[in-house]
């Protein structure tokens, strides 16, 4: 299902949501949002600040319910196997608030933002790393889709 057209039709409010939407744990792909967004009119900083703070925005929030819930409940909703969330969780402890930096990868970014919540690790130290992390990811993004750098 090709879903660009109907998010690009909101401009630069629908690649927002759409990076929201794409950095919790819903699958949501907002590169092929932004892929069909460079075609249009919008420039290239606009894109890329859009996108770099709606996804930053949706992995804080998945942070925020990380530091709020408890392990046993969220892996029950989100039907998680216990084994590989614990190991995430170590993995968090190990490397602490520096994890954030991989919370663009796509699969495991979005559980490794709730681990980080999860794991109580710093807030700030957390949204600035993941917004590095996020806004990098982006602008490669960009640069190959666009030619902008």
């Amino acid at each position: 299902m090709d879903l660009g057209p109907a998010w690009t039709e909101w401009g630069l409010w629908g690649l927002f949501m759409a990076s929201f939407l794409a950095a919790t744990v819903l699958p949501f792909s907002s590169e092929a949002v932004l892929a069909a967004m460079t075609l249009g009119p919008w420039s290239g900083a606009a894109l890329w600040t859009v996108a770099s703070l709606g996804n930053w925005l949706g992995g804080m929030s998945s942070y925020g319910l990380g530091r709020l819930g408890d392990l046993d409940r969220i892996l029950r909703w989100l039907r998680t196997d216990p084994a590989k969330a614990r190991c995430m969780q170590d993995w968090v402890d190990r490397y602490g608030f520096w994890a954030a930096l991989l919370a663009w990868l796509p699969v495991v970014g979005d559980p490794l933002a709730l681990a980080l919540g999860l794991g109580k690790a710093r807030a700030l130290p957390v949204a600035v790393l993941m917004f590095i992390g996020k806004a990098a990811r982006y602008g490669v993004v960009l640069a190959l889709l666009r030619g902008w750098a």
